[in-house]
């Protein structure tokens, strides 16, 4: 929403959140926070006061106008706890934003006589639980994130103390048939060259992926400042996004090198968006890269394919399971259960990647 007032000042937070500020009347360099948003209904007495020199607290949350102990009431806390997360960068904003519309989703839910899941008690009987699920079995990767979500939600609910038990801990993820993302093949990768020439950011997108094996929520972050150099040469080194995940650390084989090279437009990160500017989120990058693909005509791939052929063109040229994790940033063999140690990975990644140097790029 845009408004124009006297002294009001919009602020973007990295989240894409806006924050309000008010210059204060008659002493421009004081500034006070607003703590609504201009499509509150008391957000003119909030301006005002600020405008006097005055900071209203804020309003009562979603958390406090709910009846407690609802399904709703609890939905709220949880999802609070998950900004707080998000801004202490222990959670991902693609995390909040997933569980927050499929949660919202489920308390928009009806029983056959008409009434909100939203107003029933948080104990959620099992039953309850098993029906949201098979309801969305059309659509099984949606079904199998509501499930995550309400495992999340109650997770959380038993070690605030709201709840004696985790009451979702048992439910299962539905089946899936699908074997997730389709890998890349060598003629997939041929065309997305074809179209996109070195040079262009859509061909370094492409390379970054290839020859890092690096996950979208990785790749628009990385660049120079995860440069370092190992017996002198040039490596990359990064602690992936995704929770759980082992630091990684893997030479920058001459096609990767070339392609950052390449770029004229320098910034913090490899890839920058038309505007020369870092992309704000995985997202942001995942549309763009979605885009490049469809002008290939490649517009059921994905970059999570490449992640998936890079692990695959390794096995096929040899690598053994614990080289390709030290480049996935897996710290687990599913197989064996067994940890690599952290001074061993870095010569595995060494090891693996050196059989990609021969690779046609």
């Amino acid at each position: 929403m845009k408004i124009k007032l006297a002294g009001l000042w919009a602020e973007k937070l990295p989240s894409g959140q806006v924050r309000y500020r008010v210059r204060v009347e008659g002493n421009p360099s004081r500034k006070i926070r607003l703590h609504v948003s201009p499509d509150h209904p008391n957000f003119m007495e909030h301006y005002r006061a600020a405008r006097a020199g005055i900071e209203l607290p804020p309003e009562s949350d979603a958390v406090d106008r709910t009846v407690r102990h609802s399904l709703t009431w609890l939905v709220n806390g949880y999802l609070a706890h998950l900004t707080d997360m998000v801004k202490t960068d222990q959670a991902s904003p693609l995390t909040l934003n997933q569980r927050e519309s499929l949660l919202r989703e489920m308390l928009s839910m009806k029983t056959d006589k008409g009434e909100s899941y939203g107003n029933f008690s948080m104990q959620m009987p099992t039953s309850r639980m098993l029906s949201i699920r098979n309801g969305l079995m059309k659509t099984p990767g949606k079904s199998a994130n509501m499930v995550k979500a309400i495992r999340g939600l109650y997770k959380w609910a038993f070690e605030a103390g709201h709840l004696e038990t985790n009451i979702a801990r048992d439910i299962s993820k539905p089946r899936m048939t699908s074997k997730g993302a389709i890998a890349w093949t060598v003629d997939d990768l041929r065309n997305y060259r074809t179209t996109h020439v070195p040079g262009t950011a859509a061909h370094l997108c492409l390379t970054l992926f290839m020859f890092t094996a690096c996950r979208i929520s990785d790749a628009y972050r990385l660049g120079r400042g995860n440069e370092v150099l190992i017996d002198g040469e040039p490596w990359l080194a990064w602690q992936p996004k995704k929770k759980g995940s082992a630091f990684v650390e893997i030479p920058m084989l001459p096609p990767l090198l070339k392609a950052t090279r390449r770029m004229t437009v320098i910034g913090e990160s490899y890839l920058m968006t038309e505007y020369g500017r870092p992309y704000q989120s995985a997202e942001g990058l995942r549309n763009r890269f979605k885009k490049w693909c469809v002008d290939a005509g490649l517009g059921h791939l994905s970059s999570h394919g490449i992640r998936k052929a890079a692990g695959t063109l390794l096995a096929e040229e040899g690598c053994t399971t614990y080289e390709i994790m030290s480049i996935h940033g897996h710290s687990e063999a599913k197989t064996s259960e067994i940890y690599t140690k952290a001074a061993s990975r870095k010569k595995l990644a060494q090891t693996a990647m050196r059989k990609l140097e021969g690779m046609e790029w």
